[in-house]
C-alpha cells in the first residue's frame, strides 16, 4: 500500500514493480497537481528514473543545465560551479523540467504495470497496526462524497503523504528542528519576451533581497525572492513590484503582470524550512519524502531526496515480500537515509547561509568569505562535484578499516555506456534488478560463491567494452571486484589481489530466507 501519488509514491511502485511487489496507490486528488513546484534534479535521480522505467521519456521533456552562478547585488560574478553533461551516474549532473509533465509520465507508465493499481479521490483517514508490528497494516479510507469508512489491508505501508499527511503521526513520528526557517515568494512564469538569463542557475547573494533565477524550458522561467518579516507577497502594489523584481532580467512594460507574453503561471508564498523526521520506520508503516524531510531549496535536493528513498526502501521490502529475507534488513532503510538526508539538509542550509547572507550583521562578512573561497584554486570544480555523500557503515555497506585511500564501499557504481552483445547500452540496463559482482580479474571461487548465494551476476569489466571507466573506478578504490546491490551501491570490494569478499556472517542473515517458502507473503 502506498499512501500519496506524487512522483514519490508513483516512483516507489514503479520499482516495486519491476521485483514483481504489486501495489495500491491511494491518492486524495484525482489528476496531477497542475502547477510547478521541483523544477531540478540530479543525475543520481535520473539513474532511478532509469530503474523506473521513464528515462527516455524524461529525457525528452528535461532540459541540461550547466550549473550554478553566484552573484553580488549588482548582478556581478562572485563565483561559477559548472556541472558536468555527464556525470558519474550517465546522465547530466543537473536537469530542470516541469513537475506536472513529471507526474504525467510516471503515471503513464504506472497504468501500463498490471502490478500496481491507482485510486484516485480517496482521502486516507488512519493507518494502524499491532505493536510488534508483525500482522498485517489496516489502512482506512472515505472515497470522495461519502461518509463511510473503507478498510484495506497491507504487507506495508510506504507514507508518501506529503509533509501534512497522516502517516507520520500514525508511527508517532516528530520533527527534529534543523533551525532554518524563512519565508520566499517564489513565481514561475512563461515568456516569450527576451530574457537576460544564463542559461544556469543564479543565485543573487544581496542582503536586502537575495535571490534565485533558473530558466526551466524553452520559455519558462522561475524566480523565487526572499520576503522580509511581516512583508505581504502581493497586494494592489504586487503588479508594479513584479516588474520592479524582474527588472534585471527582463524589461516589462509599467505594471504589467500578465498578457500573451508574459503569463505568471504560478505566484506564491513558500515557507523554505529544514526539519526531520525522528523516526521513519514503526513495524510495517515507513516514511518516505516530505513525510520524512523537509529542507531548503538551495542546492535543488527537495524532490531528489523522496526518489532517493524510494530507491532505497523498494528493493529491500521486495526482498522480504518475496523472498522472506529477515525483517531486520529494513532497519537498514533509515540507518542509511536519515544521515544521509540529514547531510544534504545542512548543505543546503549552509548554502542558503552562505549565499544568501542571512539577515543578520554577519551577511556582509559570510558573502566575502564565499567569494574568497571561491577564488582558491580548485575550490569551485571540488563543489561541482557529486554532492551526495556515501552512505555509512552499516551491515550493508561493508568498510575494509585496513585499506589506504578512497574505500568504494558505500558508494554508487558508475555507469557507463557499455558494448554487450554488439548492442550499446546502459551498465543498470545489463545488470537488471539483482545483485551483480563486477571484476576486473577472473572471477575467483570466493566471489562465485557470495555470487551465487545472492543470485547475483558476475561480469568481467573486460567484456563490458566500456571507455574504460569501470577498470578505473575499481583501480581507484585498490579493489580486484565490487559486490553491487540492487540499486548499485557499492556493499563490499575484493582488494587487489585478495581474492575474495569479506566474510558474509553480518549480511548474510538479513537477505536469505528466515521463514519456510509456504510463509513468504507475495503481495504488498
Amino acid at each position: 500500500m502506498i499512501i500519496g501519488a506524487g512522483p514519490v509514491g508513483v516512483t516507489a511502485a514503479l520499482l516495486l514493480a519491476r521485483h514483481g511487489v504489486p501495489s495500491l496507490l491511494l491518492e486524495r486528488h484525482r489528476d496531477v497537481y497542475p502547477l510547478p513546484r521541483a523544477v531540478v534534479v540530479d543525475d543520481e535521480v535520473r539513474r532511478i528514473l532509469q530503474s523506473a522505467g521513464v528515462h527516455e521519456e524524461f529525457a525528452a521533456l528535461a532540459r541540461p543545465a550547466p550549473g550554478l552562478r553566484l552573484l553580488d547585488a549588482r548582478h556581478r560574478v562572485i563565483a561559477e560551479f559548472p556541472r558536468s553533461l555527464h556525470g558519474h551516474h550517465g546522465f547530466p549532473q543537473t536537469s530542470m523540467f516541469d513537475q506536472p509533465e513529471l507526474e504525467r509520465l510516471l503515471r503513464d507508465a504506472l497504468a501500463r504495470r498490471p502490478e500496481c493499481e491507482l485510486r484516485g479521490g480517496v482521502e486516507v483517514v488512519s493507518v494502524s497496526q499491532d505493536t510488534d508490528g508483525t500482522a498485517p497494516v489496516r489502512v482506512t479510507f472515505r472515497r470522495d462524497g461519502s461518509d463511510e469508512d473503507e478498510h484495506v489491508w497491507a504487507d506495508a505501508v510506504l507514507g508518501c503523504d506529503g509533509a501534512g499527511g497522516i502517516t507520520r503521526g500514525a508511527i508517532g513520528a516528530g520533527w527534529e528542528d534543523l533551525h532554518f526557517e524563512e519565508s520566499w515568494r517564489v513565481i514561475d512564469v512563461r515568456t516569450s519576451l527576451p530574457v537576460r538569463s544564463w542559461e544556469g542557475a543564479e543565485q543573487i547573494c544581496c542582503p536586502t533581497r537575495p535571490a534565485t533565477f533558473m530558466r526551466v524550458g524553452e520559455d519558462r522561467y522561475r524566480w523565487e525572492f526572499r520576503l522580509g518579516e511581516g512583508e505581504p507577497s502581493d497586494g494592489p502594489e504586487g503588479p508594479e513590484q513584479l516588474r520592479e523584481l524582474v527588472a534585471p532580467w527582463v524589461d516589462l512594460p509599467s505594471a504589467a503582470q500578465g498578457g500573451a507574453d508574459f503569463e505568471v503561471i504560478r505566484e506564491a508564498r513558500y515557507t523554505f524550512r529544514a526539519r526531520l523526521a525522528d523516526r521513519w520506520r514503526r513495524g510495517r508503516v515507513f516514511l518516505l519524502g516530505d513525510a520524512a524531510h523537509l529542507t531548503p531549496p538551495f542546492i535543488g535536493q527537495g524532490l531528489c531526496a523522496g526518489l532517493r528513498d524510494a530507491r532505497n526502501l523498494t528493493w529491500k521490502l521486495a526482498r522480504v515480500l518475496q523472498q522472506g529475507a529477515d525483517d531486520r534488513l529494513l532497519d537498514t532503510y533509515q540507518q542509511e537515509r536519515k544521515p544521509h538526508a540529514r547531510h544534504m539538509i545542512r548543505l543546503a542550509v549552509a548554502v542558503g547561509w552562505a549565499m544568501t547572507g542571512g539577515q543578520d550583521r554577519g551577511a556582509a562578512v559570510r558573502r566575502a568569505v564565499v567569494g574568497a573561497a571561491c577564488r582558491i584554486p580548485g575550490v569551485t570544480a571540488a563543489v561541482s562535484r557529486d554532492l551526495s555523500p556515501a552512505l555509512t557503515a552499516n551491515p550493508l555497506v561493508r568498510r575494509r578499516p585496513r585499506l589506504t585511500g578512497r574505500s568504494l564501499a558505500g558508494t554508487f557504481c558508475p555507469q557507463p555506456w557499455v558494448l554487450h552483445d554488439g548492442s550499446r547500452e546502459r551498465l543498470d540496463d545489463i545488470l537488471g534488478d539483482s545483485f551483480a559482482v563486477l571484476t576486473a580479474v577472473p572471477p575467483t571461487a570466493r566471489m562465485t560463491g557470495v555470487a551465487t548465494a545472492l543470485g547475483a551476476s558476475v561480469i568481467r569489466v573486460d567484456d563490458l567494452d566500456d571507455d574504460g571507466t569501470l577498470a578505473a573506478w575499481l583501480a581507484r578504490g585498490r579493489a580486484d571486484a565490487a559486490l553491487l546491490r540492487p540499486d548499485r551501491v557499492v556493499l563490499d570490494t575484493v582488494p587487489t589481489g585478495d581474492g575474495g569478499f569479506t566474510d558474509a556472517v553480518a549480511w548474510a542473515p538479513l537477505l536469505h530466507s528466515a521463514r519456510r517458502p509456504a510463509e513468504v507473503r507475495p503481495a504488498l
